[in-house]
C-alpha cells in the first residue's frame, strides 16, 4: 500500500516524505475499517482513495500561506483539511462537522496520525461563524458540501480580511461561480482564481480561490438552513 501511496502522489508531483507515507497509509487503513460504522465514503478501493481523496485534497495547496490557520468545514471524514495538514505540518487546522460520530472519527483520527494543532468540534458551520469563528481564520476551506453560493455563505463569514476561501469543484464550476456572483460580493469576497487539475480518468476538478476584500456583514450567515435553502442569487 505505501508503494501505490509514494506512487501516485509522485505521478501527479507530490513528493512524500518517509513519516508522510506512513500517515497516508495509516488514514487509508483507518478510513476504511471505520467506515461501516460511520458511513465516510462510498470509495473503498485504494487507488481511488489515494487519487480521488488524498490527492484531490491537497490540489491547490500553494495557495495556501506558510503557517496559516485554516478552518475545513462539513471535514467528513477529514477532507480536504488532514490530506492538507499531513502535507504542511505549518498550518494550524480546525475541523467543524454537525454529526458527532465524524468529529469523533476525526479525533481519532488526529491521535493515530501524531497531528499537532489540530481542533476538532462538533458544530454547525452557521453557529460557529456567528460566534468563536467569525473572522478568525486566514483559510477556509470545503469539499462537496453545498452549491457555491451556500457555500460562499458558510465559509466567508470564518475568514480574516485579507484571507481566502478555497473550494473543490468539478466540471460544473463555472456555472457554479456565475451563480454565485452575488452571493460572493454580498459577503465580502471576490474571485482570485480557478485552478483546473486533470485526474486522469477521475475527471477534470477545479479549486476556487476566493479573496475576502471586506468584512462580512453581521447578519450573515443566516440561521435555520437559510444559506441552503434561500441561498443569496
Amino acid at each position: 500500500m505505501k508503494e501505490l501511496i509514494e506512487e501516485l502522489f509522485k505521478k501527479y508531483g507530490f513528493e512524500l516524505s518517509e513519516r508522510q507515507i506512513e500517515q497516508f497509509d495509516k488514514y487509508m487503513k483507518f478510513l476504511l475499517e471505520e467506515n461501516a460504522k460511520f458511513n465516510l465514503t462510498a470509495i473503498e478501493e485504494p487507488e481511488e482513495i489515494v487519487i480521488k481523496h488524498f490527492i484531490d485534497s491537497i490540489l491547490g495547496i500553494d495557495k495556501i500561506e506558510k503557517g496559516a490557520s485554516l478552518v475545513d468545514v462539513g471535514s467528513g471524514a477529514g477532507f480536504p483539511g488532514v490530506p492538507i495538514k499531513i502535507m504542511r505540518e505549518d498550518i494550524e487546522l480546525t475541523l467543524i462537522d454537525s454529526l458527532s460520530k465524524r468529529v469523533n472519527f476525526l479525533k481519532e483520527l488526529s491521535l493515530l496520525l501524531g497531528l499537532e494543532n489540530v481542533k476538532c468540534k462538533h458544530v454547525r458551520a452557521e453557529d460557529f461563524a456567528m460566534k468563536e469563528g467569525r473572522e478568525k481564520f486566514d483559510v477556509a476551506t470545503a469539499r462537496a458540501v453545498a452549491a457555491l453560493p451556500t457555500l460562499a455563505e458558510y465559509l466567508l463569514p470564518l475568514v480574516k480580511v485579507g484571507g481566502k476561501v478555497i473550494m473543490f469543484k468539478g466540471l460544473k464550476s463555472k456555472e457554479e461561480l456565475a451563480q454565485g456572483d452575488k452571493a460572493i460580493r454580498t459577503l465580502g469576497g471576490k474571485l482570485e482564481s480557478v485552478l483546473s487539475f486533470k485526474l486522469d480518468d477521475f475527471g477534470e476538478r477545479n479549486v476556487i480561490v476566493l479573496k475576502k476584500v471586506s468584512k462580512t456583514d453581521a447578519k450573515y450567515p443566516r440561521g435555520k438552513n437559510q444559506p441552503k435553502l434561500k441561498p443569496i442569487l
